[in-house]
């Protein structure tokens, strides 16, 4: 299988805080695979670190309250062009990320709440056909 990873979880160091979410599951579970690595945020120009976004009316907003949206939108847009010429099987993505949340985001107000969503990268992904699975999921096996 040809497989699209939150590159986060595979761990590059390059989720808002510096940091990573690398998945030992998610790596065993990619063993015998082909695996592209996607970081939409800093595809699309945003650095490491990085000011947190959540998601708050289909718009990317930092907590200084920053729209960082056309950032979001280029990354996407470049990631899935980058994606097409290939036939990707899976996406596993990092949960609740305003990027690749595929089953949860967080609500837009900085406080931790959850609701029901995806992030924009992952909506794209899911618009072209692909199935998505949270790293959570993987875990969880």
């Amino acid at each position: 299988m040809k497989i699209a990873v939150s590159a986060c979880l595979l761990g590059r160091n390059c989720k808002y805080n510096g940091g990573n979410n690398r998945s030992q599951a998610v790596l065993d579970f990619l063993k015998g695979h082909v695996v592209i690595p996607v970081c939409p945020e800093v595809t699309g120009g945003l650095p490491v670190p990085r000011v947190p976004v959540e998601l708050q009316n289909g718009r990317a907003v930092n907590k200084n309250g920053e729209d960082v949206t056309a950032y979001f939108r280029r990354g996407v847009e470049q990631t899935i062009a980058r994606l097409s010429g290939e036939e990707i099987d899976l996406a596993i993505l990092q949960p609740r990320s305003p990027s690749c949340g595929c089953r949860e985001i967080y609500d837009g107000s900085f406080s931790g709440k959850k609701i029901p969503g995806k992030g924009l990268f992952a909506q794209a992904l899911a618009d072209a056909g692909i199935p998505l699975k949270s790293a959570e999921e993987i875990e969880n096996i």
